[in-house]
């Protein structure tokens, strides 16, 4: 398992429209062969910064996402909201307390 980390920055006059986007799909997300949990997180002061969290069981099963129709659908309603380049990253989780 590892985790991907997405950072996104939009226009704020577009995040409503991202939110309710994400509202319609995030359980088509977290219900994809290989997804294990799936979080949404909005920076505390710069509020149009927006980070997805999700746990993936290969690389394999998240290039399967990345490369699915659910996903270049999802791409396509929300790269024109950006107003900055996404970055992701692929980490391998190290240490978890509870």
């Amino acid at each position: 398992m590892f985790v991907r980390i997405v950072k996104m920055s939009f226009e704020p006059s577009k995040i409503d429209e991202f939110l309710s986007n994400f509202e319609v799909k995030k359980e088509s997300i977290r219900a994809f062969e290989g997804c294990d949990f799936l979080e949404l997180y909005r920076d505390k002061h710069n509020t149009n910064i927006f980070f997805t969290y999700s746990y993936w069981q290969t690389e394999t099963d998240l290039e399967n996402y990345r490369h699915s129709d659910l996903f270049k659908g999802i791409w396509a309603e929300t790269k024109p909201m950006f107003n900055a380049k996404p970055e992701a990253w692929s980490v391998d989780k190290v240490v978890t307390l509870k």
